[in-house]
Formats: C-alpha cells, sequence, structure tokens
C-alpha cells in the first residue's frame, strides 16, 4: 500500500497544486512576454533615428499620398514623407515624453505621500485639500487650460499633465504608509534606533513599492493617450517634430481619401496603449498572486454552481 492509498488527503493537495504550479508558470510568462514587447517599444524609441529607412522630415512632392507598398510600408503624407519613417521618429517624442511624465508623477507624487503619511498635522492637510482641488477638475481640460497658459509645446505639456495628475500616487502612497506605520515592526525598528529617513527608505519604500509600480505601469496608457490629445489639439509637439498625436492631427483632413495617413500614427498608439496595458495586468498578477486565486476560485464556484 503506497503513502497516497494510506492518506487520500495527500493526494488531494497534491492535485490541488498542480494548477496552482499552472498558474504561476503561466503568469510569470505572460509578464515575461508583454515586458519583452515594451522593452523593444522602448527600444524603438531610443535608436529611432537609426531605425528610419528614410529622412523622415525630407519632403518629395512627387510622391505625395502615396498608398502603402514595399516602398513605403506606411504610405506616405501630404507633403511626400515617409509614414513609415515618421511614425518610428515619432516613437522618440511620444513615448519618451510619456515615461518622463510617468517617472515625474510617480516619484513626485509618492514622496509627497509618504511626507504626509509621516508627517501629518496642516502639512497634511493642506496637501490633501489641494489634490483634492486637482481631482475635483477633469484632467484634461484642466491639463488644456494650463497648457495653453503655458503656449504650447511637448515639454510644457508634460509639465501641465504633471500638475494634474500626481495626486493619485500621492493618495495611494499616504493610505500605504499610513497602514504601514502601524505594523508591529516599525515600532521594533524605532527603537532599534532607525531614524525617519531610515524607516523610508528601509521599510516603507520597499513595501509599496509593488503598487505603486503596478499603478504606475498602467498609467502609462493613459498618459499616452492624453499627452496625444494635446499634441492633437495643437497644445503639444509643434510641426515639424514628429509626434504621434500632431501627425493625426495634420492628417485628420485626409481620413476618408487617404485613410493611412491617420491611421498609421493611430495604430501606434494603439499598440502602445495596449501593451502597457497588458504588461501592468500581468505585473499586477504577479506582485499579488492572490487576487488571481480568488478570482479563479471565485469563477469555479460560479461554474459550479451552474452545473
Amino acid at each position: 500500500m503506497n503513502a497516497y492509498s494510506k492518506s487520500p488527503t495527500l493526494l488531494q493537495d497534491n492535485i490541488s497544486l498542480r494548477p496552482q504550479h499552472c498558474k504561476q508558470d503561466h503568469t510569470k510568462a505572460r509578464l515575461l512576454f508583454f515586458l519583452t514587447l515594451a522593452l523593444l517599444l522602448v527600444l524603438t524609441a531610443v535608436f529611432a533615428e537609426q531605425l528610419c529607412p528614410y529622412d523622415p522630415n525630407r519632403q518629395d512632392l512627387s510622391a505625395a499620398l502615396k498608398a502603402p507598398s514595399l516602398t513605403h510600408l506606411f504610405g506616405t503624407d501630404r507633403h511626400g514623407r515617409d509614414m513609415f519613417s515618421r511614425v518610428i521618429s515619432g516613437a522618440s517624442a511620444s513615448v519618451g515624453a510619456t515615461l518622463a511624465l510617468v517617472a515625474i508623477i510617480s516619484v513626485c507624487g509618492s514622496l509627497i505621500g509618504i511626507i504626509c503619511a509621516k508627517t501629518g498635522g496642516l502639512f497634511d492637510v493642506i496637501v490633501m485639500r489641494l489634490s483634492d482641488i486637482c481631482l475635483a477638475f477633469p484632467g484634461l481640460v484642466f491639463a488644456l487650460a494650463l497648457a495653453a497658459v503655458l503656449q504650447g509645446g511637448l515639454e510644457n505639456a508634460v509639465l501641465a499633465l504633471a500638475l494634474i495628475n500626481w495626486p493619485k500616487f500621492a493618495r495611494l502612497a499616504r493610505s500605504q504608509t499610513l497602514s504601514l506605520l502601524r505594523a508591529p515592526y516599525m515600532d521594533a525598528a524605532r527603537l532599534a534606533g532607525c531614524r525617519s529617513f531610515q524607516l523610508i527608505l528601509r521599510h516603507i519604500i520597499p513595501n509599496i513599492a509593488g503598487p505603486l509600480l503596478v499603478t504606475a505601469t498602467l498609467d502609462i496608457g493613459t498618459m499616452m493617450m492624453e499627452i496625444a490629445a494635446l499634441s492633437y489639439l495643437g497644445l503639444g509637439a509643434q510641426p515639424p517634430t514628429a509626434e504621434w498625436g500632431s501627425m493625426m492631427s495634420n492628417g485628420r483632413s485626409l481620413l476618408q481619401t487617404y485613410p493611412w495617413v491617420v491611421l498609421s500614427p493611430g495604430l501606434a498608439i494603439f499598440c502602445f496603449v495596449a501593451v502597457f496595458n497588458l504588461l501592468g495586468d500581468a505585473l499586477r498578477d504577479a506582485i499579488d498572486p492572490h487576487s488571481v486565486s480568488e478570482h479563479s476560485t471565485q469563477k469555479h464556484q460560479t461554474t459550479r454552481r451552474l452545473s
């Protein structure tokens, strides 16, 4: 008689553990796949100048509005410029501005939230009320007003969006920090002689980095669309700079007759946003596997009820 026949619970536990291992492997594979795609997009933006088959700003009126072909994969615009080269060149401005914006709001917002939770008092009240004011306005409308006051430009668009979108990270970091400050090990760290700066670096930031990283990754797609929206309205990148939102704006009158002029940068925005949203979902599942197991358990229970 083997061990499994003596103890049926061991056999059941062994069978129940197999799906969990499969789910963990699937989550890791998803994370690695979308992380690879995201790195490829970032590398494309970094080496855009070397990857362009044509000069993205070179005009050739004899080749204006050519349909997509082997010579011009995405066709040409009204000035005869190669759309494929301009889409790749536009990745440098669009992706660079998006990642810079997310880095600014995530780092600055998180630091503000940690300081508010640690200090409390009047400073915490003033900063949180200021964040309430920022969240009370529609984000893009407020950013439009600020970008218009700053007289447009890609740098001013990033600054305007940064002034609007920092509160989400500040509130998340503050709530996470407040819950950590009540933990017993924080009292032990204080008794061990850790100062406030050491507490923040050693115990607070490492424990709140996961939710903040997931939020920042999921926010990349949103920030990309908001930067593209400002550029589309003429408050972001200015011609002749190749930027996906401004490229769509310049070709919007040609949508019905020469759709590739608008669809090419639009497809680039779609791919970028989709990849980073899926990467954020995979990262969330990898950091918090309990949410995946709870979701699968609820789904299994629902299926059993229906059957």
